[in-house]
């Protein structure tokens, strides 16, 4: 029997002020299938979902779920209807057990039974393999395991259709597998499943068809064992991309950073020294140490002990502000977190991280913050109808574009890149590597953690392995091999 479709979202548009957020866009899913959502970040996607979900009242169009037609859904009537959506941002309690946080919502059908709740959601786990303490609290565990219990969350509902948004950012291989093995499992059970990612392997891997969009507007759907990475990269993007990752090495042999036994709670003591013009990468695997050893690098935590040297003379490094003083700068991993003000606009996010640039005679010049801003909108192509938007109204590729314009106002010599392109579309990802590029070829030396290993062959001078908090190899380029770096970074 032909697999019936069981959502319908028919000629969808959102409109905001100034901006064309969906343009009639069209989007269908079939029982048992993974139907990838495919585009740059600001395509629209989130925006879709949203409708879908209730978040977000579309200005025109109709959704049919099951043969019901909505002109618009409620998130009171997407639940109802079966719709399930595991977004990038958590939506789980934290002070709550797993067990808790899944079975949230049972008790308003009587008392609530913690060892009913724990009993059941173990059996999910076990029938899942998701490896989870049911009775851990969701604050207690790590990113990756929050995923799983987000994902373990939306399957107790027994839903019709399940929306994957970036499930894979914060797991590791094993748990991809896993995530994977989860997926076949809900399509052999006739769930619907919407799946979002920017890493193209990974449509390949479990898609069964990919819906391609672009500037709000809806621009093709494609069987994914027709198509390839060529075309999928030309469709989203509406042009050819060559070269991603791929460069020239603009090293020399001035070091201009040295770092000498550096040590933390979480990092036995490491050396490297850092060169002008250089990229260096960092591999490891999830938990590894890379981040907190760049956090130890740029003040943000203590440092046990250890010397940092900044064109040959040390310099004291107790706090992110002394790390900026000396020439160091930080693009960190949550972006959201720690790496710019939500709730601020463009303009205000990117003078901040050096105020004094845009005073005269010790007052704030709002013209030399605008021109500042103006000019670093142009440079990232940062896609925003003002400077004065917020950026929390930004797609994830924009706000790390922010969070680049921030730091490129400093005007460091020295760069941390803490997964730069994580959740970020390839067409951005290659705007960053141009960025990078252009860095190094200006003098500027960088420091790049990066999980993708593609990236981290295709962009760095040299790569530094981490593995339980410690430095085990460092490969040339000329020696890059994925096989033997993943060995060094996998060491007991």
């Amino acid at each position: 029997m032909e697999p019936k479709i069981v959502l319908e979202m028919r000629d969808i548009s959102k409109f905001y002020p100034g901006v064309v957020a969906l343009d009639k866009v069209n989007l269908w899913v079939r029982t048992g299938e993974v139907h990838a959502l495919l585009g740059e970040n600001g395509a629209g996607k989130s925006t879709l979902i949203k409708v879908l979900s209730g978040a977000v009242k579309n200005d025109e169009g109709t959704i049919v779920i099951d043969g019901k037609e909505y002109e618009h859904m409620t998130p009171a009537i997407s639940r109802a209807e079966g719709v399930e959506v595991i977004y990038q941002e958590y939506n789980l309690v934290p002070w709550l057990s797993a067990a808790e946080n899944i079975c949230l919502g049972d008790q308003m059908h009587g008392i609530v039974n913690l060892k009913e709740q724990v009993k059941n959601t173990q059996a999910l786990f076990d029938k899942y393999h998701i490896n989870v303490n049911p009775k851990a609290t969701v604050a207690s565990l790590p990113p990756a395991k929050q995923q799983l219990v987000e994902i373990a969350k939306a399957i107790y509902k027994n839903p019709k259709i399940i929306v994957m948004d970036e499930p894979t950012a914060q797991l590791t291989v094993a748990e991809v597998d896993n995530l994977y093995e989860i997926i076949r499992n809900l399509k052999e059970s006739g769930t619907g499943i919407i799946f979002i990612s920017h890493r193209l392997e990974e449509l390949f891997a479990v898609t069964d068809c990919i819906t391609i969009m672009r500037d709000g507007q809806y621009v093709d759907t494609v069987i994914t064992s027709e198509t390839n990475r060529d075309e999928l990269i030309r469709l989203m993007v509406g042009r050819e991309l060559k070269n991603i990752g791929e460069r020239t090495s603009m090293a020399t042999d001035e070091v201009v950073l040295e770092v000498e036994n550096i040590s933390g709670y979480r990092n036995e003591p490491s050396s490297f020294k850092l060169h002008k013009g250089e990229i260096l990468g960092f591999a490891g695997l999830v938990g590894s140490g890379r981040t907190e050893l760049m956090r130890l690098i740029f003040g943000a935590d203590k440092r046990l002990s250890g010397t940092i040297k900044v064109f040959g003379k040390e310099v004291k490094i107790h706090s992110p502000q002394d790390a900026i003083n000396a020439g160091i700068g930080l693009i960190p991993e949550d972006r959201k977190m720690q790496g710019v003000f939500l709730n601020q606009n463009i303009a205000w996010n990117t003078s901040i991280g050096n105020i004094h640039a845009v005073t005269t005679n010790g007052l704030i010049d709002e013209k030399k913050i605008r021109i500042q801003a103006e000019d670093y909108k142009d440079k990232l192509k940062i896609k925003t109808p003002s400077i004065k938007q917020l950026v929390r109204n930004l797609s994830g590729g924009n706000q790390q574009k922010v969070v680049l314009a921030k730091v490129l106002a400093q005007n460091n010599e020295i760069i941390i890149f803490d997964e730069p392109t994580r959740g970020i579309d390839v067409g951005a990802r290659a705007e960053i590597y141009e960025l990078m590029n252009g860095l190094a070829e200006q003098g500027k030396s960088i420091l790049m953690v990066s999980s993708d290993m593609e990236e981290l062959l295709g962009m760095s001078d040299r790569i530094l392995v981490v593995a339980e908090g410690r430095l085990t190899a460092e490969f040339d380029r000329p020696e890059f091999d994925q096989e033997e770096i993943m060995k060094k970074a996998s060491v007991d």
